[in-house]
């Protein structure tokens, strides 16, 4: 989108907001889909948290398959208005929650527990035979790798191996009331981490040789976890691998059955350093110029949207729009004010609009209550995003 044409459309609309391009969703759902290649794709809820957009996918990704979610309030609140076949993204100790779940029939045939410990699976146990019911369980394998002085992943799950496994599933064996119906891995260090970043040429090497082996040892992990399942006579619904940065990789695994893909979609900023893939920014905000303290620096209000993790300044906001702008490296983004430097060619002047990306996809819908449509250069309408549903499930 062209930035006089951005500037002219939202100009009189009350800064800071969020806009969604509905014509690069459409481009980025259809390049996902050719991406995968047929292959399953469970939508991770966290990174679009926005019911209208949620429905959007469902209803325009051709291989959609189901949903993971980030907390079981967001997953009953999910199978309340209609959503099905849900695999919460991690495990949970909420009792009531839980309770709320195993007590109502619609909630258990559509929600997946997450497990990677034995207190995990004698809770839900518990709690179902409490109510008369079955819980249906993921088991999550660590996909880590470890190589000479580097831990290459994230620390999620208990069970790193067949051994692992194997220990949980017989120690488990006395419980009736839960069921093993999924298998998950999440290769983080595959799907998360940028092998194409500008001006790191010597790490972009090194991260594409540790991904390399890791793609080999995740892949004998999972195929060794399944052989395990499959000895114990154990019948799953589904395999569950990768994200948007490990579609083409997870695929080369014949035991997935599915790949979740979240980020993809709006094509947040730290998804812009892959080799293997380029997405549209679809998600962007505006804020309002209302300093200009040089003749080169413009200060907007508000703005300091910093993503989640370890905080680095890839985790800052990126100029979008107008081509040009730069972040003052001491200042940043700021929570009520953002200078930057702008060198572009558009005359900026206060009371202009200026764009900013997020780095994380749908962290941004959680400092804003909707989110303006638009389509062909035009508003096309206007959706609540979860905040503004009144829905704050972290």
């Amino acid at each position: 989108m062209e930035y006089k044409v951005l500037n002219s459309i939202f100009k009189a609309l009350k800064a800071p907001f969020a806009i969604l391009d509905m014509n690069a969703l459409d481009e980025n759902i259809q390049e996902i889909a050719k991406r995968s290649k047929g292959r399953n794709i469970r939508i991770a809820t966290k990174s679009i948290r926005c019911r209208y957009v949620l429905n959007y996918l469902l209803e325009n990704l051709p291989n959609y398959f189901g949903w993971m979610t980030f907390t079981i309030e967001e997953a009953i609140w999910l199978s309340e208005n209609g959503f099905t076949n849900i695999l919460l993204g991690y495990p949970t100790f909420e009792l009531e929650l839980i309770e709320q779940v195993l007590s109502n029939e619609k909630h258990v045939s559509s929600i997946y527990f997450m497990v990677d410990k034995l207190e995990h699976v004698e809770l839900l146990n518990e709690i179902a035979i409490k109510y008369n019911a079955h819980a249906k369980l993921c088991i999550d394998v660590d996909m880590s790798s470890t190589f000479p002085g580097i831990y290459f992943g994230v620390y999620r799950s208990s069970i790193k191996n067949t051994a692992d496994l194997k220990s949980l599933i017989q120690s488990s064996s006395s419980f009736a009331n839960v069921k093993w119906k999924g298998l998950m891995g999440y290769e983080a260090q595959i799907a998360g981490i940028g092998d194409n970043v500008p001006g790191t040429a010597v790490m972009n090497k090194i991260i594409g040789v540790l991904k390399s082996k890791s793609i080999k040892e995740i892949a004998e992990r999972r195929a060794a976890c399944l052989k395990v399942l499959s000895d114990n006579s154990i019948n799953l619904d589904f395999v569950n691998g990768g994200g948007t940065g490990s579609i083409e990789s997870t695929l080369k695994e014949e035991g997935v059955t599915e790949i979740t893909v979240g980020s993809g979609f709006y094509q947040s900023h730290l998804f812009d350093n892959y080799s293997n893939f380029k997405h549209k920014p679809a998600l962007f905000y505006a804020l309002r110029i209302v300093r200009k303290p040089t003749d080169s620096i413009f200060t907007a209000s508000g703005g300091g949207y910093i993503a989640s993790g370890a905080t680095d300044i890839s985790k800052q906001p990126q100029p979008f729009l107008p081509r040009g702008m730069k972040l003052i490296k001491n200042e940043g983004a700021g929570e009520v004010q953002t200078p930057f430097e702008y060198l572009g060619k558009e005359p900026l002047k206060i009371g202009d609009l200026v764009f900013f990306r997020h780095a994380k996809a749908g962290e941004l819908c959680e400092r804003f209550n909707k989110l303006i449509l638009v389509r062909a250069n035009k508003i096309e309408q206007i959706v609540p995003t979860y905040r503004g549903e009144n829905k704050c499930f972290l």
